[in-house]
């Protein structure tokens, strides 16, 4: 997913990456700070999948203003569908089921941070661009 994206510009970063995130998953499904939903296509093959990385957030305003949410928000992470087996709404229905999930769970909203590909399929299911900023701290930041 994050080499189809262009963000892994090495082999040697995919199989780091692939290394440390199967380590870092393995932990948080464990001890319940991710979940995920697999797509089985024709002969039992992972066709596609969502997850949603459960975080402890502090106390804040629910997005109707009404009250004061204290759940945990799902940041979803590591939706991908195989190439051929895009455009048939696959990442849809486990969208919705993730969707559902957090709805169950108590939770007041589900966050993302979309790719372009992807970017129509959340506008579509009701996601909304928010104000979310970032900092990258430069090589030569002053830590003084």
């Amino acid at each position: 997913m994050f080499r189809e994206m262009g963000e892994v510009p090495t082999d040697d970063l995919a199989r780091e990456l692939l290394d440390k995130s199967t380590s870092a998953l393995a932990a948080a499904l464990a001890d319940g700070t991710y979940i995920g939903w697999l797509a089985v296509g024709d002969h039992g093959k992972v066709i596609a999948g969502a997850g949603a990385h459960i975080k402890q957030q502090l106390p804040r305003m629910s997005h109707d203003k009404a009250r004061i949410e204290v759940m945990p928000v799902p940041l979803v992470v590591n939706v991908y569908t195989e190439p051929e087996c895009r455009g048939q709404g696959v990442a849809r229905a486990l969208m919705r089921v993730l969707m559902k999930w957090a709805s169950t769970l108590g939770s007041d909203r589900v966050v993302l941070h979309a790719s372009d590909a992807g970017r129509p399929l959340y506008t579509s299911l009701g996601f909304h661009p928010t104000n979310e900023m970032r900092w990258f701290p430069p090589k030569d930041f002053d830590h003084n």
